[in-house]
């Protein structure tokens, strides 16, 4: 394999791999900050215990996600310095604000949030909660907004001309809030929020089927499954708003995305089936005119096909049309499975199917999935260019990197990897097996001041159930 492949191929394994942790700690965090509020607020003991576990957990995803992360930053230089010098005016300055008002906030107060259990107050503790999950929250913000404009470039102009050629920022905010940032935004944070709320449903259920820590694990099943069918529906107004902006900013990835080839009215919704390039057409069910409805609003409204896109300039296109397709299928799934365990709980009997447990407990791999899915239809619907209609992705490598040097390292990184992946399910394990501290009902130190215990609190704010 040449160079690009297999620089092409690095990043986006140690992408795919970073990006497994993220979405789980922001997720995690929002949860964190309910279970504690509601804790202060009921004044519950089980919610203290609650809220040291998911903390533990929280902790080792934020720990994995650091170290995988790092690694992407010096790519850019290795591997994508044509890049880097292209768009170092712009990409650094929101990896910059990243360092500054994200990660900096995250970290600072994950300290007292680890470590602060005995030494700080209960609202103190709390803010320290809210601080971290913010942090998170403002990691995925510069992020998405670096990545989107590398989508939708705003902002900006050109100077220099042939190999000195690079963007300079004009319009800061403009570069924020290109035209593609927040609808990326909005549905990668929902995203993440299903991640997280998955993650608690799935260790809920699995000590139900193991009829262990039943209080626990009903509020947590409980809590994850109201978080989940509120991100559930707001991915659905995200996914649809990003979508429309596609068809708007980026007709040949909308078209990739669906297969579709002829530009006009009534705009078939292929609900899946395979991409023939050469023959320029798409096998498998489709619905007529549902993409130019869903699209514009009006089934007779026309929609770009793949026809008038120049061959040079279209995506891979099974790979986008299959990425695409599995994150939607994922999404509906997940949210046909909350409805199923929000009906069960309002019944009373989510305890006595298995079936359903069985199926709540794998859903943690479903957001994952429709995650990672989603990165690949985004990122490969964008080829060939690495920044849109600015900058090929053949004419961003290195020029000296060689294919050995890429692959070499490649190799490498998958070895260390797979360890890092090994030692966080071994960790993850150790802790879900383990379970919740009984001790942990009882808050000690400067947390205990001023809480009284369940026996004991006020009529009608005991806690029960979320």
């Amino acid at each position: 394999m040449d160079v690009e492949i297999l620089a092409r191929l690095q990043f986006a394994f140690t992408t795919a791999f970073h990006y497994i942790y993220p979405p789980l700690s922001i997720g995690l965090g929002l949860l964190l900050v309910v279970i504690e509020a509601t804790w202060l607020w009921t004044k519950n003991p089980l919610y203290h215990q609650m809220a040291r576990f998911w903390t533990r957990v929280f902790a080792l995803t934020f720990a994995i996600g650091v170290a995988t992360g790092i690694v992407l930053e010096f790519e850019f230089g290795t591997n994508w310095a044509t890049y880097s010098r292209y768009v170092g005016d712009v990409f650094g300055s929101a990896l910059a604000a990243e360092g500054i008002f994200a990660f900096f906030l995250e970290s600072g107060f994950l300290a007292i949030l680890l470590f602060g259990w005995d030494k700080v107050g209960p609202k103190m503790h709390f803010f320290a909660t809210c601080m971290v999950a913010l942090g998170a929250h403002f990691s995925a913000i510069w992020i998405i907004v670096a990545n989107s404009w590398m989508q939708t470039p705003a902002g900006y102009h050109i100077v220099g001309e042939g190999m000195e050629a690079r963007a300079e920022i004009t319009d800061f905010w403009a570069m924020v809030f290109n035209p593609s940032s927040m609808d990326r935004l909005a549905h990668t944070i929902v995203g993440c929020w299903q991640a997280g709320a998955w993650l608690m449903v799935s260790v809920g259920a699995f000590y139900l089927l193991r009829r262990k820590h039943a209080e626990f694990a009903q509020a947590s099943v409980r809590l994850g499954v109201i978080v989940s069918l509120l991100a559930s529906g707001l991915t659905l107004v995200t996914g649809h708003t990003s979508a429309v902006g596609v068809a708007k900013n980026q007709p040949s990835k909308l078209a990739a995305m669906e297969g579709h080839w002829e530009t006009g009215p009534n705009a078939p919704l292929h609900l899946f089936g395979w991409v023939d390039a050469e023959n320029e057409t798409t096998h498998g069910p489709a619905i007529p005119g549902m993409l130019s409805w869903l699209t514009y609003g009006d089934p007779g409204a026309p929609v770009t096909g793949l026809k008038d896109i120049p061959k040079d300039e279209r995506p891979p296109l099974n790979m986008t049309f299959h990425f695409f397709h599995i994150m939607v299928a994922v999404g509906f799934a997940l949210i046909g499975l909350a409805a199923w365990a929000a009906f069960a709980l309002w019944r009373g009997n989510l305890a006595e199917s298995r079936l359903l447990l069985w199926s709540l407990t794998l859903s943690v791999l479903g957001p994952q999935i429709a995650n990672q899915a989603g990165w690949w239809a985004a990122e490969v619907g964008r080829q060939p260019w690495i920044v849109w209609k600015l900058l090929r992705t053949s004419e961003a490598l290195s020029k000296v990197v060689t294919a050995n040097h890429v692959l070499a390292s490649l190799i490498m990184f998958t070895l260390v990897y797979l360890l890092l992946f090994a030692v966080f399910v071994f960790l993850l394990n150790d802790k879900i097996q383990h379970g919740p501290d009984d001790a942990d009902l009882q808050p000690t130190g400067k947390l205990a001041l001023g809480f009284k215990t369940a026996a004991t609190a006020p009529a009608g704010r005991e806690g029960g159930a979320l």
